[in-house]
């Protein structure tokens, strides 16, 4: 293993950070200033030209961003479509997309939209308001059906509930007031509304492409992953068009008719090496220009041979999530136990980047409504075995699921993390069985849905900057990842996600942290560094701790 002054040291370029003093979110009726509307041109007649390859950790598992959200989808799918809402890469705060500007209503519950023009999808049709609403009436539509076959989607995990529970759920309409002007209307005040409108699930799809595509069918399938046909040809405004996706990646083309800065990169190819170390020599032998998700054991080779490392700030949470719907882990004296039985210390010192720190709540420290206070139990294996004696455990045999050949920014090597968790938890008597899943098998959706899974591997990837993008997804309501039930929690998430800015809400989400700590549904282990790796080729890349990585950004060497 590298030192730490090794690793270190090591980093030639430094990320872009977002919000060194990362805040909650923006004041909801102020647009912002004209300035940051106007985009970046290139030269009359000027179209990029250069090649990029990147090579990823994994295939996606799809490319409509509203059912797909996993990284490595909303890496290419963030090429391919944009939302009324981008984000700032150094403030974090929303800034104008495809929206030039907005306001909201004096009560927090109506957002006009004015619209960017002279803007086309990729198959000529026109972006307008009505194709905005289009997008919002398909997603708080979705039928019953689909979002049993595809639970990677993130409307519910926003507004709460889809049209068949329209009195539960925060969306409530979409107008299209002309064809440039668009109202969005709620049920109750979101506070965090236009932040998770920057998430990738709320980019603007074209609605002639989604007709075609039958993007509310899942007929097709990839490995084991149930697709729509739009789902493997994407259509949106961005700065890139889809071109090819075949075994061994992903292919795009930059868009001629771009709005925007189009960049240096004509030709964008993601390229799958499921295994750390294919990637790194992929690398050395100049096949890719850079890649995601640097190992332990990858930081050595790569300091040693003078390539560049990225770092991004943290914002992000691995954890060792619990099923309670498992009647053994139902008892919290057990899960209690769960948590002594750990050594995060060993984990993050064996498995993960220098300045990873340990986590003992789910919101990241640079975030308001983080608990500098939340109860933690610390690494106590002795009293986990009176935990469990207590709670008369006969060791009962218990799943632990943890996914192969991938690597997650949240997560650098799974199986050595489970191998290490695994030896811990049986050391304080723990009877468990391992069950490996290939990521590309399935892997989010059969720890995210009901099923027998004790315990298994995952981790959180925050998109915007507030408390709500944690807290709201993972316990905001019964799932089937944790089969947890707390009313409670769930209320105050609901009244905090509406609550204005300020010191009341900040304490409201303290309070959410802590009442979560204390009842251990999950144990969160680290709060991980992630790192990208750079061929010399690349003077810059726009590192970006909520993934919000457009490649018009990177500058290459002629």
């Amino acid at each position: 293993m590298p030192s730490s002054m090794t690793r270190r040291t090591a980093i030639k370029t430094g990320a872009v950070l977002l919000g060194l003093t990362l805040t909650s979110c923006t004041p909801e009726a102020a647009p912002p200033p004209p300035s940051s509307a106007a985009p970046t041109t290139r030269p009359s007649g000027s179209s990029p030209t250069a090649t990029f390859n990147f090579g990823t950790a994994a295939p996606p598992l799809g490319l409509d961003p509203a059912l797909a959200n996993d990284i490595e989808s909303q890496r290419v799918t963030r090429q391919i479509l944009e939302g009324l809402v981008g984000v700032n890469q150094t403030t974090g705060e929303p800034t104008p997309l495809l929206a030039t500007e907005w306001t909201a209503s004096p009560d927090g519950r109506s957002y006009t939209f004015t619209l960017r023009s002279g803007v086309k999808f990729h198959d000529g049709s026109p972006f307008n308001a009505q194709a905005v609403c289009t997008n919002f009436e398909r997603w708080f539509n979705f039928p019953a059906a689909l979002r049993e076959q595809a639970p990677g989607s993130s409307f519910k995990g926003v507004f709460k509930e889809y049209s068949d529970q329209p009195s539960l759920s925060v969306f409530k309409a979409c107008t299209a007031l002309s064809s440039l002007l668009v109202r969005i209307d709620l049920t109750e005040r979101f506070t965090g509304f236009l932040q998770a409108l920057t998430l990738p699930a709320f980019a603007i799809s074209s609605p002639k492409a989604l007709a075609a595509g039958r993007a509310d069918i899942l007929t097709e399938r990839r490995g084991s992953q149930a697709l729509s046909a739009y789902a493997t040809h994407p259509v949106g405004t961005g700065p890139y068009r889809f071109s090819s996706w075949d075994s061994t990646g992903v292919t795009l083309l930059s868009n001629k008719d771009y709005w925007g800065d189009r960049g240096e990169i004509g030709t964008i190819n993601f390229i799958t090496y499921n295994h750390p170390q294919t990637r790194l020599q992929a690398l050395i032998d100049g096949k890719i220009d850079g890649y995601d998700a640097v190992t332990v054991g990858n930081f050595d080779q790569l300091v040693k041979r003078g390539k560049q490392i990225i770092q991004r700030d943290p914002f992000s949470v691995m954890y060792l999530g619990m099923n309670q719907a498992i009647p053994v882990l139902e008892d919290l004296k057990v899960r209690q136990a769960v948590e002594l039985a750990i050594d995060k210390d060993t984990l993050i010192r064996r498995f993960f980047i220098d300045n990873t720190a340990q986590a003992s709540q789910f919101v990241p420290p640079k975030l308001s409504g983080f608990n500098n206070n939340a109860p933690g139990l610390g690494y106590d294996p002795a009293q986990a075995k009176e935990l469990l004696a207590e709670a008369g455990y006969k060791g009962q045999p218990l799943k632990f699921y943890y996914p192969t050949n991938v690597t997650r920014p949240y997560l650098p090597t799974p199986e050595k993390v489970y191998a290490e968790i695994s030896r811990q938890l049986t050391a304080v008597g723990f009877n468990i069985r391992p069950v490996p899943v290939d990521w590309a098998d399935g892997y989010l959706q059969k720890v995210q849905s009901p099923g027998d899974h004790a315990f298994h591997l995952l981790g959180w990837n925050g998109f915007y900057s507030d408390a709500d993008n944690f807290l709201g997804p993972l316990f905001g309501e019964k799932n089937g990842e944790f089969g947890y039930q707390d009313p409670q929690v769930f209320s105050k998430i609901d009244r905090a996600r509406g609550l204005p800015d300020g010191k009341e809400r900040t304490e409201q989400y303290q309070t959410i942290n802590a009442q979560i700590a204390e009842t251990v549904p999950a144990v969160p282990i680290a709060f991980p560094i992630s790192a990208l790796a750079l061929s010399d080729r690349v003077v810059s890349y726009p590192a970006s701790p909520v993934l919000n990585e457009v490649f018009t950004k990177v500058q290459l060497r002629p």
